[in-house]
């Protein structure tokens, strides 16, 4: 299994776990008497998303730009 593999699974393991933690907030926040730093809990899984989506990003220009020979600066 290579890396890329193991980012991309990764990334859609926070994808569900963002949801489903979006989903908790709206349930917490729609009480009467809302627990607001349940609104804080999508934050964390939300910037892993970021990260890894970053690195998905840039890897297929990064691979192009090896193939091809040429050197980074």
């Amino acid at each position: 299994m290579n890396w890329n593999h193991r980012v991309r699974q990764f990334h859609r393991g926070m994808a569900v776990a963002f949801t489903l933690a979006v989903v908790v907030t709206f349930v917490a926040l729609a009480q009467k008497e809302p627990i607001v730093w349940v609104s804080y809990v999508p934050l964390a899984p939300l910037a892993l998303l970021q990260v890894t989506g970053l690195y998905l990003f840039v890897q297929p220009y990064v691979a192009r730009r090896r193939s091809a020979g040429h050197s980074v600066t």
